[in-house]
């Protein structure tokens, strides 16, 4: 079987599109391979800065032959029936065949399509893999109308046997598909002839083309780690930065400079974030300070002086660069020493957060209004928590967030605590943002907990506010990552917090609601003002009946605007009273998804959130772990079907009835042992689940209920509930529903499935 290699050559490709376009080109040739009946055994790709590779092993050489059979139109149907099956089966009318069938004489058609040379099938699906490859950005070149990340050079594929190697003929554009490739740019930049794959991959590496980004990626962090372990110094640990600088470099050379003695001052992550995103460097700490004092940074050719030009220049640009950032750093110092925070917060109320919820100032004053509102919850002095709220988004205002916005928070701990404000007060303000992400941290300490808690809430009850709430997979405003922040931060710290109440207070704060009310007052107002002028004896002895007239027009369209406000703030409000339910049940949803992955049951939470107290999202974590650990005990599932088996007959009764059998059981009516057993078990079980579920102790809830599992399954096996005695009837259905009401202070059982 042969083997196939194909290589897609071109001017560089941006490092962050390689490793996805290396996948889409084997699947894409893979998928479509197969499709054509093309089977193989192997495949991988690999990718360079100037090219993608496709290596394919134990290849079919032809495709097989496949005979089908197609039933057609009755003996006898329209020919206008016939000659439509034919054209879709491609043959004559002399070659279909008739068969009787139950339903009558039918003709069948047999088509074979023969099989084809695998070179043939490979150069068609190449040749739709190239021209319609999804890059995310494209460009075309010269005059012909193929589109490319970047010019495309060269097609190399071949098939290669036992006995040689045969180049599969395609041409796109003219680009004629060939056997040759390139090696370095720089370095080896003749073409080479090739045979295979691992002539190609020895042949690029003695042209100095390590063709694997993994190897590229593993030959840097060693050769990076080498050096700076030589200097008693470690290297900052970045992978995005190593799979990027990996894809900017076909033969890495690593490179360690030093940073200059008066930038050594600026905070370790300024220096880091201005070399990672504006040089692609790496940082290298020194351990035992915790500052950045070198780099290194990976060059793409070996030179004649060790690299000793390309870290001078490297250096300069780099001096430049930490110039700018040491200005920042030393006017935002400044203005924070000499005028506190006050400028930027001021600033703010220039930044628009959003068109209907107002200025980023304007969110500041509902996020500490609700931090205050949620200390005392969080064990946070309120005091602190708001001082914490106000200051926490001012660096955005600073120079330094202005240049790299992704060291909000952090810039805003280091400005706080050159203003000389409280460390907590300055934690808060770099652990606000917190959790970002499902791996993130989650900020402990109470006044961060408090303002960090304050912040998403009311970014997701200004945008429930508006009805703004994300759909399908479209979430433009991380609301469900703003929702999985709560979840994390309320669990994580044990906060006892009722959602309901403080999002109802988090909406009533919104600049829309407010806005609202206003315009309807100003409404009102501008009616009553033209009434009473038209009402008012001074005045209609000396209005002629012109301005009379015209303060009538005006008396009519104020209404019609007062109608008109009035219907719109009608429409808002109703939204308003029901999106803290809203927004809960999107809490709700948002848990399912968190508890799914620490597998609690869907259906095991869904019995708890129908309880009382399901805003309390701590409280309802607790009694969905307690009864997901009691459904999987050997009581849970036999204790389920028997309240289930009580559910159904008591429903089905109630219904025929027309009657609610929910209070009235009494044990004088007992006429089985098993059932005066039952009244006593869940005479003892109601008690201690009620005390249990009182003191939250869920488990020791589920433990009394699991008691009644033996004396529920002996009623079932010894009694028949709808007795032909109708007291003895009522008396059992009445206890079918003390059964219920006993389990059901635990959760819902009845939503459990199973």
């Amino acid at each position: 079987m042969p083997d196939l290699l194909i290589e897609l050559f071109s001017e560089e490709i941006p490092a962050r599109m390689q490793a996805r376009a290396a996948e889409d080109l084997k699947k894409r040739m893979t998928d479509g391979l197969v499709e054509a009946g093309l089977t193989y055994a192997g495949a991988h790709a690999l990718s360079t800065p100037r090219r993608l590779t496709l290596a394919m092993e134990g290849l079919l050489e032809h495709s097989p032959t496949v005979r089908e059979e197609r039933k057609g139109p009755k003996v006898g149907a329209p020919d206008k029936a016939i000659e439509g099956f034919l054209r879709g089966a491609g043959l004559t009318r002399d070659q279909l065949e008739e068969r009787d069938t139950p339903k009558g004489a039918v003709y069948f058609a047999l088509i074979e399509k023969p099989g084809r040379p695998a070179a043939e099938i490979i150069a068609e699906v190449l040749e739709d893999t190239i021209r319609n490859f999804p890059w995310s950005k494209s460009m075309r070149w010269g005059t012909g109308t193929l589109r490319w990340v970047r010019p495309l050079q060269s097609i190399l594929c071949i098939l290669s046997k036992e006995d040689g190697a045969e180049v599969v003929p395609l041409d796109i554009d003219g680009i004629a598909s060939g056997n040759t490739t390139y090696g370095h740019r720089f370095m080896a930049p003749d073409q080479i002839t090739v045979t295979g794959f691992d002539d190609y991959a020895a042949k690029l590496k003695r042209a100095h083309v390590v063709l694997d980004p993994a190897e590229r990626e593993a030959a840097i962090w060693q050769e990076a780690t080498n050096q700076a372990f030589a200097s008693g110094l470690e290297v900052v640990e970045d992978k995005g930065l190593l799979a990027e600088v990996a894809g900017l470099v076909e033969w890495p050379v690593v490179l360690m400079g030093a940073i200059d003695d008066e930038f050594l001052a600026l905070p370790p992550e300024v220096l880091q974030t201005s070399m990672k995103e504006h040089q692609k460097f790496f940082s290298v700490r020194n351990p035992k300070t915790g500052r950045i004092e070198k780099f290194i940074t990976v060059a793409n050719r070996e030179t004649a002086d060790n690299g000793a030009t390309i870290l001078a220049g490297n250096q300069k640009v780099l001096s430049a660069r930490l110039a700018d950032a040491k200005f920042f750093w030393e006017n935002d110092l400044r203005t924070v020493t000499e005028h506190g925070f006050e400028p930027w917060v001021a600033k703010l109320g220039n930044v628009t957060f959003h068109n209907k919820l107002g200025t980023q100032a304007a969110r500041i004053d509902h996020i500490a209004a609700l931090a205050r509102e949620i200390a005392p919850v969080v064990g946070a002095d309120a005091d602190l928590a708001e001082q914490a709220a106000r200051v926490a988004k001012a660096d955005l205002s600073s120079e330094m967030v202005y240049e790299f916005p992704e060291l909000q928070g952090l810039m805003g701990r280091y400005y706080a605590e050159a203003a000389g404000l409280p460390q907590d007060v300055a934690n808060a303000c770099e652990a606000h943002y917190s959790p970002l992400g499902p791996s993130d941290d989650v900020p402990t300490e109470p006044v961060s907990v408090a303002v960090a808690l304050a912040d998403k809430l009311d970014t997701l009850t200004g945008f429930w506010a508006i009805d703004e709430k994300p759909t399908g997979s479209k979430d433009p405003f991380a609301l469900r990552r703003a929702a999985l922040g709560v979840i994390r931060l309320v669990l994580e710290n044990d906060v006892r917090l009722s959602t309901q109440p403080i999002s109802t207070l988090g909406i009533q704060s919104q600049q829309i609601v407010h806005q609202a009310l206003e315009l309807l007052l100003e409404a009102r107002t501008k009616v009553q003002v033209i009434e009473e002028k038209l009402a008012d004896p001074k005045y209609q002895g000396s209005l002629i009946s012109g301005t009379r007239d015209a303060l009538e027009k005006e008396l009519a369209a104020a209404r019609r605007e007062l109608d008109k406000r009035e219907s719109g703030y009608q429409t808002w409000s109703e939204w308003w009273e029901k999106a803290p339910a809203d927004l809960l049940s999107f809490f709700h949803d948002r848990l399912k998804v968190f508890l799914r992955d620490q597998g609690i049951r869907h259906d095991v939470i869904d019995a708890c959130i129908a309880m009382e107290g399901n805003d309390d999202l701590t409280l309802l974590v607790k009694r969905a772990r307690a009864l997901e650990d009691f459904m999987k005990s050997e009581d849970g599932p036999n204790l389920l079907q028997g309240f289930k088996r009580a559910n159904n007959i008591l429903a089905q009764a109630e219904e025929k009835d027309g009657v609610e059998y929910s209070y009235g059981a009494d044990k004088k009516f007992a006429e089985d042992d098993s059932e005066i057993a039952l009244f006593d078990a869940l005479a003892t079980s109601e008690g201690a689940i009620s005390s249990a579920i009182e003191a939250e102790d869920f488990a020791a809830a589920m433990g009394s209920m699991a008691a009644l599992r033996a004396p529920v399954d002996a009623f079932f096996e010894a009694v028949q509930v709808n007795s032909d005695n109708e007291v003895v009837r009522r008396n059992r259905l009445n206890l079918l529903s003390q059964i219920r009401k006993v389990c059901g202070q635990v959760a819902d059982l009845s939503r459990i499935e199973g």
